[in-house]
């Protein structure tokens, strides 16, 4: 493995992400509470956003030690109902517009 393809592939990597963030605008946030399991959490994002069981436990570890954690993005109108879905079920979530970085 030459040093040249390593800085191709990060350059590559680089693009998707600034691609990635003009596509999605905003985030569904998460937040931390002391009242649902990680068992509900995870099982919710599972159902709500589509999430593997692997991806919910991450998000859920995440959550639980960020205080809160981007688990979508996408456009608003794709994520409104997955955040009131989530509200519904007793667990805090707010959209945020994401903010380019």
């Amino acid at each position: 493995m030459g040093h040249t393809g390593t800085g191709i592939s990060i350059q590559e990597k680089e693009e998707v992400l600034v691609e990635t963030e003009e596509q999605f605008p905003f985030s569904l946030i998460v937040w931390n509470d002391n009242v649902n399991t990680f068992d509900w959490v995870i099982q919710s994002l599972m159902e709500v956003c589509g999430h593997t069981e692997e991806q919910a436990e991450q998000c859920a570890l995440l959550i639980h030690y960020n205080g809160k954690y981007a688990v979508k993005q996408g456009e608003f109108d794709d994520l409104k109902p997955m955040c009131e879905a989530l509200l519904d079920r007793g667990i805090s979530a707010t959209l945020e517009e994401t903010v380019a970085s």
